[in-house]
């Protein structure tokens, strides 16, 4: 029996003999959970879980937010309602993510190094606009980083966190039709650092603006430590105003019942009307560890919450809440083991569940709890495998936990496993798991049909990266000798490796899921034929931080035809025409630079500052006009 179901064993059978239910009931059976009656007892709640840490707690944890270093063993309405049409690529159909480049009509919109850029592109053009500073005038953007982009009608919002000036900032701007860039107003969201290697804060459906915050509670006799939003005045920053009331604030009943469950952290959940002259904002929050991951879904956010219920790992530690946004009531289902990243999740509302990839292990033993996808949490993983389909039904106030029969154990390979990654597309999960790409001459990709058997497929490379073409599944990564390849996987009919290309002495440029987009060629069914583009560097290094952060010095371009992999050249960067730009402000470029854009019939590269278009001839890109941004119009 592997260690993942001993594990899910016992948990579940000391959960059920505290009388928790592990068969799902029924959606209309399903107990709500109670959020507090008012502040007072919120206020008594949280005074009395301090009281009992100071006597009988271990000191706290020092949560650490540092990079991981990997196992010793591995070491060598209106406009406002429209959004603009998608040029990155995103989990979910239908829900933006923030990003550092979007389009508004006939212009490019980019976020860079704490300024603001526009660039027309229509009617074949390529011509810088405007630029502004991505903070608000008369501050210095200090201590804060501008990392996410989103564009709804004719408004710009730019997200970062703002040390110096409190929490999660929110910047609105105005694009006129000439692409000019106006300052129009900024916000601050009482928060903690929301960063993550892997997923993005800030989400956009129709003309809400949703974002996912973590926030250590305060002195529980005052509301310093409770969401709440500020508005900045030009003469500084005005009093936050709460947003969750104590009747948004959720607790399950085994929180409630058990003082040893986690309750330091309030995971934050903020709607806000984009459309409103003065942005109106709501928060609803949930207790827990400071170990969490989240997935957007279009009708909910799901955080899953390591280490909430005491420090027994025999039991379920874990607690997974479900915050619709239609404003009812969160639920919450306790769960053995933990999602690597927000690409473990997928919500399936045609059959009820969430389906979730989750391992047994922690992913950092020092802290007792999985770290969850918090800085660099997602880049190590450890433990058993399972897929878990949780019955959507389950999720109430917290006493339901996810029934044996709902996870079903996943085959790993052997040897390192803690370098992990995880996509589903339709309804198949693929995953692959070992060391940092290049390590291995070969790897092996599992594809699980959540309703079929798993299929193992060899591929001649390592893996780094799993995305989606079509209906089909690529894996990108390094082979021993330094090549950048690139497998394409048939998931229909049975799981195989069709295609692989190689590019030779590249790696990966950029990391994050936008870096890599796919446009399936119009007409193509199943998407079966079209344009890949992925950032990639020619000068091979092994800091980890360039693998974070990214350098890529080309967009490479990938066709795929009558299902084969077949390279279609590069454009490249001029790194010999770069000038100082005079960076003020978040001059670390933590959600990369280098993305691909196919804009309707169009293909551009952006890297750095340089923009570059590029045609298809007979299958090879040629470049046909370039321009340097940053040489817009000063403002």
């Amino acid at each position: 029996m592997t260690v993942f179901r001993l594990m899910l064993t016992g948990a579940l059978a000391l959960l059920a003999g505290c009388g928790a239910s592990s068969e799902p009931p029924s959606a209309a059976s399903a107990p709500a959970m109670r959020a507090f009656a008012d502040d007072g007892a919120l206020r008594r709640f949280l005074a009395a879980r301090a009281d009992w840490r100071r006597k009988h707690a271990p000191p706290p944890v020092e949560y650490d937010t540092a990079m991981p270093a990997p196992p010793p063993a591995a070491a060598p309405a209106d406009q406002a309602e429209r959004a603009a049409p998608g040029i990155t690529n995103t989990q979910e159909a239908g829900v933006d993510e923030g990003g550092v480049v979007k389009v508004h009509g006939r212009h490019l919109v980019i976020l860079r190094r704490g300024r603001l850029f526009t660039v027309e592109v229509g009617d074949g053009t390529l011509r810088p606009v405007d630029r502004i500073d991505a903070f608000p005038p008369g501050t210095s953007g200090r201590d804060a980083w501008y990392d996410e982009l989103l564009v709804a009608g004719d408004r710009a919002v730019v997200v970062g966190f703002s040390q110096e000036r409190g929490g999660t900032e929110i910047n609105r701007f105005r694009i006129g039709a000439d692409g000019s860039l106006r300052f129009e107003d900024s916000y601050h969201l009482r928060s903690n650092d929301y960063y993550s290697a892997s997923n993005y804060a800030s989400r956009l459906i129709g003309g809400r603006l949703i974002f996912y915050t973590p926030l250590v509670l305060g002195d529980p006799q005052t509301q310093d430590g409770l969401p709440a939003l500020s508005r900045w005045t030009g003469k500084g920053i005005a009093p936050f105003e709460r947003i969750a009331p104590a009747t948004r604030i959720y607790v399950p009943e085994p929180v409630r019942r058990d003082p040893t469950a986690a309750t330091d952290v309030l995971h934050t959940v903020t709607t806000c009307d984009l459309a409103a002259a003065r942005m109106a904002c709501r928060a609803t929050a949930v207790l827990g560890s400071w170990s969490r991951n989240f997935y957007v879904s279009g009708g909910a956010v799901y955080v899953w919450i390591d280490g909430a219920l005491g420090t027994d790992r025999r039991q379920p530690r874990a607690l997974v809440y479900r915050l619709p946004f239609d404003g009812g009531t969160p639920g919450a289902v306790a769960a053995v083991g933990g999602p690597v990243d927000q690409f473990s999740f997928r919500e399936d509302p045609a059959r009820g569940t969430l389906d979730v990839l989750v391992r047994a292990g922690s992913q950092d033993e020092r802290q007792g709890e999985d770290q969850g996808e918090a800085m660099w949490g997602s880049e190590v993983s450890g433990g058993d495998a399972a897929l878990l389909r949780m019955p959507l039904a389950l999720f109430g106030d917290g006493r339901a936990a996810a029934p044996r029969a709902a996870y079903r154990a996943l085959p790993l390979p052997d040897g390192e496993t803690w370098s992990f990654h995880n996509r589903f597309i339709g309804s198949t999960l693929v995953y692959a798991a070992g060391a940092f790409a290049g390590e291995r001459p070969r790897q092996a990709v599992f594809a699980a049909p959540v309703d079929g058997p798993v299929v193992r497929v060899p591929v001649p490379h390592g893996v780094d990266r799993i995305d989606v073409i079509g209906s089909d599944a690529v894996v990108v990564g390094n082979d021993a000798s330094g090549r950048l390849g690139f497998t394409a996987i048939r998931l229909g009919g049975g799981a195989r490796a069709e295609a692989t290309s190689f590019l030779p002495a590249a790696s990966e440029g950029e990391r994050r899921s936008q870096a890599f987009f796919y446009r399936p060629d119009p007409g193509s069914p199943d998407g079966v034929s079209g344009t890949l583009g992925l950032p990639v560097t020619r000068t091979l290094r092994d800091s980890r931080l360039a693998r974070f952060l990214g350098s890529g010095s080309a967009i490479a371009f990938l066709r795929r035809e009558d299902r084969q992999l077949v390279p279609a050249g590069e454009l490249a960067a001029r790194p010999g025409d770069a000038r100082d730009d005079e960076c003020q402000a978040s001059c670390v470029d933590w959600y990369g630079n280098a993305r691909p854009i196919f804009l309707g019939t169009r293909i551009l590269a952006l890297m750095g500052y340089e923009l570059v278009e590029g045609r298809l001839e007979q299958g090879r890109i040629v470049e046909v006009g370039r321009t340097d941004y940053s040489r817009s119009a000063k403002r």
